[in-house]
């Protein structure tokens, strides 16, 4: 199965950088991907969107973001597995449900040739999304 290209926001090569197409939202980035690809992305899509509603879709860093309240998550493809980046919170709160999974500090990585934990995703974004509620009422509050 091959993922296009795209490298992940920290890339250093600006010559590739140079060529590719400036994403302007996620219809953009889900066209460029594989269609088997392309229908895991819109179930993960579906599941952020049902979750929170709400939400706004943008690209930040490169990749799909879904903001309510400031940013809640963000979801990357790469060539094995589906980057999900919840910040370090969103991970923290839900370590024993992500304990089967790789990842690093608030990322998770979830392989391609599995099937998508649509449940845990949507938990991540309730997470996410109560800790920017809360926040968000702190500030308003001062």
């Amino acid at each position: 199965m091959q993922v296009n290209n795209r490298k992940s926001h920290k890339t250093k090569n600006t010559k590739q950088n140079k060529t590719m197409k400036k994403l302007i939202n996620i219809d953009d980035y889900i066209s460029g991907l594989p269609v088997d690809i392309q229908k895991i992305f819109q179930q993960i899509r579906i599941t952020i969107k049902n979750t929170a509603p709400d939400s706004e879709e943008v690209i930040s860093y490169g990749m799909p973001a879904f903001k309510l309240n400031g940013n809640l998550v963000w979801v990357g493809v790469f060539s094995k597995h589906i980057g999900f980046y919840p910040k370090v919170t969103g991970t923290d709160a839900l370590k024993k449900e992500l304990f089967n999974f790789k990842g690093t500090k608030g990322s998770v990585h979830f392989p391609l040739d599995k099937p998508m934990p649509l449940d845990l995703i949507a938990e991540m974004v309730r997470v996410r999304f109560s800790e920017n509620l809360q926040e968000a009422n702190s500030t308003q509050n001062k």
